[in-house]
């Protein structure tokens, strides 16, 4: 080995930090959520997993850095799946989860006081979450179109009879609830459609490894707990994002500036969304260690 070359022995299968602390697990899914990956090439994709699998195989292109290497392994990661190494449905990276999340959010939170417009939008959130569900979907377990499209259609029936029926309640409480309706909808739409989607490693388990990644084994309780925590982390993303907003909106909906220019309300809402999406993305998915 040339004195200038990388070593071959950094570990690009892992996070570049540790992931046994929080800092170590938010720095990762700061990388791996970064939205701007949305918008690379397919030629930047493609030399990233060159680079990718090539440093796998034992082979580094000449003057490759470090910093490369990482960057590619986290283009890399962002775009193609883990299991099956296939490049996956663009609304379906983990990279398009703020902007995605941010202009669907930011709809159900300003147009929540009509009911077709609730269920309008409920449905648009359950439509993109199946879409993310499929294409992250374990590459152990592969879901049949039957399965898919019933867990499709009771979390969208759920999350829309949750609205509908909180939307009726909340006519009779003070105004700023009517405002928390579609975070409760949404919460209960996860309740049932991750578990729902992944009734399979449920029933089967979910593989278990040692510390060294030996498969031990399927685990249908390690499988509970994990889809336990995604629901929990799930939740926790919609908390800042559909909780903040609504109350500086209210604030901000009573100011001459808003009444005179009501049509700023919904680019305003997706804005204050997508702050508070651009945080609580990675660390809700860095509250729990991944591999245990």
């Amino acid at each position: 080995r040339m004195s200038g070359e990388l070593s071959l022995n950094i570990n690009i299968k892992e996070a570049r930090w540790d992931q046994g602390t929080f800092m170590g697990r938010a720095k990762h899914f700061f990388m791996v959520t970064d939205p701007r990956n949305v918008l690379l090439s397919s030629e930047t994709l493609e030399e990233a997993r060159v680079i990718v699998e090539n440093y796998r195989a034992g082979s580094v292109k000449p003057g490759l850095t470090e910093d490369e290497l990482w960057r590619a392994k986290y283009i890399y990661d962002s775009a193609f799946h883990p299991d099956t190494g296939e490049k996956m449905f663009v609304i379906g990276r983990m990279s398009a989860q703020v902007p995605m999340n941010m202009s669907i959010t930011g709809c159900m939170l300003t147009f929540y006081r009509t009911t077709p417009a609730v269920v309008f939008w409920q449905w648009v959130n359950q439509s993109f979450n199946a879409v993310v569900n499929y294409t992250n979907r374990s590459g152990d377990a592969p879901m049949t179109v039957n399965q898919l499209g019933a867990a499709y259609v009771s979390a969208t029936t759920g999350a829309v009879v949750t609205a509908l029926g909180l939307k009726s309640l909340a006519t009779r409480l003070p105004p700023i609830v009517s405002r928390f309706v579609p975070f409760a909808a949404v919460a209960a739409a996860n309740c049932i459609n991750i578990p729902f989607m992944r009734q399979r490693e449920l029933k089967y388990g979910i593989p278990v490894t040692d510390e060294n990644g030996n498969r031990l084994g399927e685990s249908p309780n390690a499988a509970k707990q994990a889809i336990v925590q995604v629901v929990v982390s799930r939740i926790g993303m919609a908390v800042p994002a559909m909780a903040i907003p609504p109350v500086i909106m209210n604030a901000l909906e009573k100011r001459a500036f808003m009444k005179r220019f009501p049509i700023l309300n919904a680019p305003v809402q997706v804005g204050l969304v997508g702050l508070c999406l651009v945080f609580a993305t990675p660390l809700c998915c860095a509250l729990f260690p991944q591999k245990r």
